[in-house]
């Protein structure tokens, strides 16, 4: 009895750890490559600067700014610190970044800044922000690269993808895409 639970542990072992998943790695490799690779975004030199399924930490003011992450963005594992709204962790870290924010964005009100700038997503590694967020930045990023706010808000509405089947999740725009579309217009 024993020996046939060992070789039946092995068969399964093999079928569901290697023989399944290669064939679903070469499958995914035929029919959507870019995908099954990672989803990689690379520079105008052929470089890959990242994956538009994880986010980015953007400081700069001629960048766009994406999301909070607790993780630093780092894909080997995903979460959140669950902070309730009445930690006092989470309420310092909120009046910090709406400070930097008011300060890189003169002119914006805190009430106007939206919740997805000042908030992780469950994962942490969301790399979209809502149209809104991307608005709020346009006259920033503009002066920062000397371009006219009108250009750069066609770009943010050019890089504004729609809901998933029309029907799914919400507007949204992928910060590194659009960073990547910022750079590579002169």
């Amino acid at each position: 009895m024993v020996w046939k639970n060992l070789r039946l542990s092995l068969v399964l072992l093999f079928v569901c750890g290697l023989a399944y998943p290669l064939a679903m790695t070469g499958i995914a490799q035929v029919v959507m490559p870019a995908k099954a690779s990672g989803s990689l975004i690379a520079d105008a030199n052929g470089s890959v600067i990242g994956s538009e399924l994880i986010g980015q930490t953007f400081t700069d003011p001629k960048y766009f700014w994406g999301r909070i992450s607790s993780i630093d963005n780092n894909a080997a594992g995903s979460g959140s610190n669950n902070y309730a709204p009445s930690h006092p962790a989470l309420i310092e870290r909120v009046q910090k970044d709406i400070a930097a924010f008011l300060a890189a964005n003169p002119g914006v009100r805190q009430e106007d800044i939206p919740a997805d700038l000042l908030t992780n997503s469950g994962s942490g590694l969301d790399p979209h922000i809502s149209p809104q967020a991307a608005a709020i930045q346009v006259q920033r990023v503009a002066k920062a690269r000397q371009l006219d706010p009108e250009k750069v808000q066609a770009l943010v509405a050019a890089h504004t993808e729609g809901r998933s089947l029309g029907v799914f999740g919400e507007p949204r725009v992928n910060v590194l895409k659009l960073n990547v579309a910022l750079d590579q217009w002169k």
